[in-house]
């Protein structure tokens, strides 16, 4: 196989996962909680407090609503796949359910080359020792950047862009684009995740303090238009506009299912190693490597933007357009340092 075709193959890409509100007459929830200045209610998770979507779903179930509840409220969506998870209780800083659910999701994801020793430089010396950057060729990793909005799950609908290094798997061995390619083979992929901006405060603090990952919270605007879907995060700190990723929607669309397993490695409050992962249903999906299906635009003094130009993003490998998918998100797990679990 052509080396230029390995790594096409191999540049599948890495998610992170959740959906939306579609609030119904509110029930008593699970928690106590205080109203906001707009009547929706205040709760506590893990000492943050956490304005909720009155009558939505978290509102209501606390990340465990019943598969009746998701009928009877959009008796359009496929719950089968759902049908054959069982959820458990667990404590990940705060209580909730494992796997979270995201019942109706949409994601675009682009991936880059990018500086490989600056990679190694972001990731922390304890991770860099279990998971590396794959290296597609001397000097050059890979990034990929995707973009999720995520209109119906257990945690109610938000936005959110993951910036993330494409790893070697949890103790295995690190063989640069042959590992890239038995990856996307098996549809089973790890990443170590950068940076993960995210526009509800419910997705902020359940992301950082349930599941170890770097999120801010900030406006992530989305303009689904004719022919593309443009994804505008706005810098936290200006109110300006900072990154703007606008993907085409792509023509010949497979409806063939896929499933695609995410793993990510990362550290806990507590400087522990732990591993992720989530499970997509892919139900909807096309890709491109032609570099006129994304424009990424990066403004000058951006803070997300600096970060990203830092990275000295190179060509552009592959772009996944996915339109329709479900997933599953597991509370992350300890891990013992070289043990090799995966």
């Amino acid at each position: 196989m052509h080396f230029r075709s390995v790594v096409a193959a191999g540049a599948l890409l890495l998610n992170s996962l959740a959906g939306s509100a579609w609030a119904q007459a509110p029930q008593t929830p699970s928690s106590p909680a205080t109203a906001t200045t707009d009547g929706g209610p205040v709760i506590d998770i893990a000492g943050h407090e956490v304005p909720l979507v009155r009558g939505g779903l978290y509102d209501r179930f606390r990340s465990n609503p019943p598969l009746s509840v998701i009928q009877s409220e959009a008796p359009d969506i496929d719950l089968s796949w759902f049908k054959t998870l069982k959820k458990t209780k667990q404590d990940i800083g705060f209580e909730s359910h494992s796997p979270n659910f995201y019942y109706k999701n949409s994601r675009v994801t682009v991936v880059f080359t990018a500086d490989l020793d600056r990679l190694r430089e972001l990731m922390p010396p304890k991770v860099l020792a279990e998971v590396q950057p794959l290296q597609v060729w001397p000097g050059r990793g890979l990034i990929a950047i995707t973009a999720y909005a995520y209109e119906y799950c257990d945690n109610d609908s938000y936005n959110e862009v993951a910036v993330s290094i494409v790893t070697s798997k949890l103790g295995g061995a690190n063989w640069g684009p042959f590992s890239l390619l038995a990856q996307s083979m098996s549809k089973d992929l790890s990443g170590y995740v950068l940076k993960l901006p995210v526009n509800t405060e419910l997705a902020r603090v359940r992301g950082v303090v349930g599941y170890n990952l770097p999120k801010w919270l900030t406006p992530i605007n989305l303009k689904d238009g004719a022919k593309s879907l443009t994804f505008e995060i706005v810098d936290a700190k200006t109110g300006k506009p900072d990154v703007v990723l606008e993907a085409r929607k792509l023509e010949g669309l497979s409806h063939e299912v896929e499933m695609v397993t995410n793993r990510f490695t990362n550290l806990d409050q507590a400087g522990r190693l732990t591993r992720g992962h989530s499970v997509s249903r892919q139900l909807s999906h096309a890709s491109s490597t032609a570099s006129g299906a994304v424009k990424l635009t990066l403004q000058d003094g951006g803070s997300l933007s600096t970060f990203i130009q830092s990275l000295k993003l190179g060509r552009m490998m592959r772009y996944e357009y996915v339109p329709e998918f479900q997933g599953a998100l597991y509370a992350p797990e300890l891990v013992k340092a070289g043990s090799g679990q995966d």
